[in-house]
């Protein structure tokens, strides 16, 4: 847990790891922490502009959401540089970091929604947090975007796929997904061996392109089970 220090700096334990040439700090981090001392870009004054211009506040919510659920857990970690108006030094023989508690302590360089889902959430919860200090400006840009190219989303297809699995489907979902298996499975099936059903292939039906056709008929069968449909 953090000390306060005359109300003015916040104190939290670090491990330090080296990447390239590169050194950051990892560590936790109380979201409404995050939230009050963090900012999306140095293009706009107010912080709190700065999130509303730049990201999208429907996806924030949601994130917000989730966590006041009390079911809501994102374990991947928010990136952050250092600002001068942080003055963040080490202390402790190099296991503390100590910055000041200021709304433009840090510059966010990936999970810019998280954060703004934060502000916005009435729960507070432990984030893992890394932390560059002493970045360029040059250096914030070029990890910013590596840190926003490299990075490659799951397919749609395959969160279709898995869906079934984690409980997350819709009832038109449930239903989409029950005949396309049986388009897959069934030996006098007109798409057997045309189906993909967790990754995009060439020539072959994907469950995203399958249930955007079929998804405008559903309404159609009514309440037919999937082997009428």
């Amino acid at each position: 847990m953090p000390n306060k220090q005359n109300d003015e700096f916040l104190r939290y334990s670090v491990s330090l790891v080296t990447q390239g040439r590169h050194r950051f700090y990892t560590l936790t981090m109380p979201s409404d922490v995050l939230a009050k001392t963090c900012f999306v870009t140095t293009r706009y004054e107010d912080p709190d502009q700065g999130f509303q211009r730049l990201l999208d506040k429907r996806r924030a919510q949601e994130i917000a959401a989730y966590i006041d659920t009390g079911l809501g857990t994102i374990p991947s970690s928010i990136v952050l540089s250092a600002q001068p108006d942080a003055e963040l030094r080490v202390i402790g023989k190099g296991k503390t970091i100590e910055f000041r508690d200021t709304r433009k302590a840090f510059l966010i360089l990936d999970g810019q929604h998280r954060v703004y889902g934060f502000s916005l959430a009435q729960t507070s919860l432990r984030v893992p947090v890394v932390v560059y200090n002493g970045l360029s400006k040059k250096d914030e840009s070029r990890l910013f975007i590596d840190i926003n190219t490299k990075q490659r989303p799951v397919p749609n297809e395959l969160l279709l796929d898995i869906k079934k699995l984690a409980e997350y489907e819709s009832d038109v979902e449930r239903s989409l997904g029950e005949v396309f298996d049986l388009f897959k499975a069934r030996s006098d099936s007109p798409l057997l061996g045309l189906v993909s059903p967790a990754e995009r292939k060439k020539g072959l039906i994907s469950r995203v392109t399958f249930n955007a056709a079929l998804k405008p008929l559903i309404p159609s069968f009514g309440g037919n089970d999937p082997s009428e449909i």
